[in-house]
């Protein structure tokens, strides 16, 4: 059995595991999808540093309505709190850590929070920190917090 390796110092500043191929892979699908879909009502961030009221974090993908990009004044942490959180779990990673996460985003006012298990191409979409809906293979996924429709077919490969 393979010991397990502590994190790199890029890791702990994600807090979590570096992330591998088919997680970076349904990352760039899941953000492109959506883009395409609801560019018109969201923007949709990767990887993107978060310092919320209830601490920081930095998910694989952050649901935000339309706003203003201004190129001259970035943003290396932001604070405003995301409608929607996006995670993937990486084969390093423990899904119980995901989930504890769940009460963090929706204290800090996160109305939708996503987790995502490559491996059995299922997204749970969670409405609070305890109630979730799961969509599995060929099902579409409808998130009615954010009134979001998406074919789990476009997100996971055949």
């Amino acid at each position: 059995m393979e010991a397990v390796q502590p994190l790199s110092e890029y890791e702990l500043e994600r807090g979590k595991p570096m992330p591998s191929k088919v997680h970076s892979f349904i990352q760039t699908r899941l953000a492109t999808k959506l883009s395409n879909r609801y560019e018109d009502s969201y923007d949709f961030f990767t990887e993107l540093s978060l310092e919320l009221s209830t601490g920081k974090s930095v998910p694989d993908v952050c649901i935000y309505s339309k706003m203003e990009i201004d190129m001259l004044h970035d943003e290396v942490r932001v604070k405003e709190s995301p409608l929607g959180v996006i995670e993937i779990l990486s084969p390093r990673q423990i899904l119980n850590d995901i989930v504890e996460r769940a009460s963090q985003y929706f204290d800090a006012g996160v109305k939708s929070f996503w987790v995502v298990i490559p491996t059995f191409k299922t997204i749970y979409v969670f409405r609070d920190a305890n109630h979730y809906t799961t969509f599995a293979d060929e099902d579409t996924l409808q998130d009615d917090a954010l009134n979001i429709t998406l074919p789990l077919t476009e997100i996971f490969p055949a």
